[in-house]
């Protein structure tokens, strides 16, 4: 099948470090489909929730805060009431709240709305946690990427570096990212689960654009 004939929506799914936004990035352009980056929009609500002194654990306060923010995705940069927050959501303090800030069913329920609302039309690629299996059970193409903990963690410090924060902590990282595997696949509400019709792809020795021309190769062969 020709690319430019590709319909239906994909999502990829995996844990942190695996890949998957970069590559559902570069999966999008290549079909010319919008690309929708669920972690982002949990993670501006988060950096919203952080900045307003509210406790990330609190899940009822954090779930009213989501009803009353306005979250997009335009031209590949991502807005939080009216504001460009793409590199800010990006921050350790970020990261390490996020999961708490997700496992809100409120948060959830707003989220999941948003998220199928842009997949109605069909040629979407959404990447995220819970997506081929909760968020869009019924998209036409599903893959899971993972990758050892040891490169998903050299992975996230060399994106810490090119941020510009000096020197992360190779140990400490990985630890965060085991912490962050437990809570997501842990939680009750849509945990990290590979979907059943979902493709594995393990990506610790690939480069992006192999795991891209892999993904690619297999939609077209339908």
């Amino acid at each position: 099948m020709p690319l430019a004939e590709v319909e239906g929506n994909i999502t990829i799914d995996g844990p942190a470090g695996a890949g998957k936004s970069t590559v559902a990035r570069l999966v999008a352009a290549r079909l010319n489909f919008l690309y929708v980056d669920t972690g982002a929009m949990y993670r501006a609500l988060t950096l919203k929730a952080l900045r307003a002194g509210i406790e990330v654990e609190d899940e009822e306060a954090v779930g009213e805060l989501a009803g009353n923010t306005r979250i997009e995705l335009r031209g590949g940069r991502v807005y939080c009431d009216g504001e460009d927050v793409t590199e800010s959501i990006r921050a350790p303090r970020v990261s390490e709240a996020v999961s708490l800030v997700a496992r809100s069913r409120r948060v959830r329920e707003y989220m999941v709305q948003l998220q199928r609302a842009l997949a109605a039309g069909g040629r979407v690629v959404m990447d995220g946690r819970d997506i081929g299996s909760y968020v869009l059970p019924e998209a036409r193409y599903k893959f899971f990427l993972t990758a050892s903990l040891q490169e998903r963690a050299r992975r996230r410090a060399a994106e810490l570096a090119r941020q510009g924060y000096r020197h992360p902590d190779l140990e400490a990282v990985e630890a965060e990212l085991a912490r962050r595997d437990a809570m997501d696949a842990g939680r009750e509400i849509a945990p990290l689960v590979q979907a059943r019709d979902a493709l594995r792809i393990d990506t610790t020795s690939l480069a992006p654009a192999e795991v891209v021309e892999r993904i690619l190769r297999i939609i077209q062969e339908g």
